[in-house]
C-alpha cells in the first residue's frame, strides 16, 4: 500500500512527539526519504500541476508543514538557512545539487553574512537532508527536479538573514 499524506503527516507527528529535537528531526528525515521512494506518493503530490512551492500539511500541534516543489527548469538559489527553523530537503525526481557553507560571519545590522562553500554533494531520488537551525546551504539545478520539504514551521512570513560568498 503507497504511503499517503495523512499517514506521512502522522509519523512526522509522531516522531515529534517523542523527540522535538535533533533525534526527532532525524526521524522526519528518514520519513522524507521513504515518501520520497514512494513512487505512488510521489505521483500523487509531486504532479506535473503542482506549484513550485505548495503546502500539502501543517501541523496544529508542532507548527510543522510538509510542502511539495515542483521545478521544471534549472534553479539556483543563493546561500540561506531557515531563520529559527529547521527543514528537511527530499529528493524524488531529478538531482538537485546541494552545498553547504561554513558561516564566517553572522548577519548583523542589516548587513549580510558571510558564508565560505564547505561542500557540495548530490540529492538524488530517495535521498533526504537535514538542516538543522543555523545551518546554511544553497540548492541548484540543472533540470526538472521534483521535492518533499518539510519546514520545522511556516516559513511564509518569517523574515530571514541574506548571506553572501566571502
Amino acid at each position: 500500500m503507497a504511503y499517503t499524506l495523512q499517514a506521512l503527516a502522522n509519523d512526522c507527528r509522531e516522531a515529534l512527539t517523542h523527540n522535538n529535537d535533533l533525534a526527532g528531526r532525524e526521524r522526519v528525515r528518514d520519513l522524507i526519504a521513504c515518501a520520497c521512494a514512494d513512487a505512488d506518493f510521489v505521483a500523487a503530490y509531486l504532479s506535473e500541476e503542482t506549484a513550485q512551492r505548495k503546502i500539502l500539511y501543517e501541523d496544529e500541534t508542532f507548527g510543522f508543514c510538509i510542502l511539495a516543489h515542483v521545478y521544471e527548469g534549472a534553479k539556483n538559489s543563493n546561500p540561506h538557512d531557515h531563520g529559527p527553523s529547521w527543514a528537511v530537503y527530499g529528493q524524488a525526481v531529478g538531482t538537485t545539487s546541494m552545498t553547504d557553507w561554513e558561516v564566517l560571519s553572522r548577519p548583523e545590522n542589516s548587513n549580510p553574512g558571510k558564508v565560505k562553500k564547505a561542500r557540495t554533494y548530490p540529492l538524488n531520488p530517495g535521498d533526504a537532508h537535514l538542516y538543522n537551525i543555523g545551518d546554511v546551504h544553497s540548492p541548484s539545478r540543472d533540470g526538472e527536479t521534483r521535492l518533499i520539504r518539510v519546514e520545522g514551521m511556516n516559513m511564509d512570513t518569517v523574515r530571514r538573514d541574506k548571506y553572501e560568498v566571502a
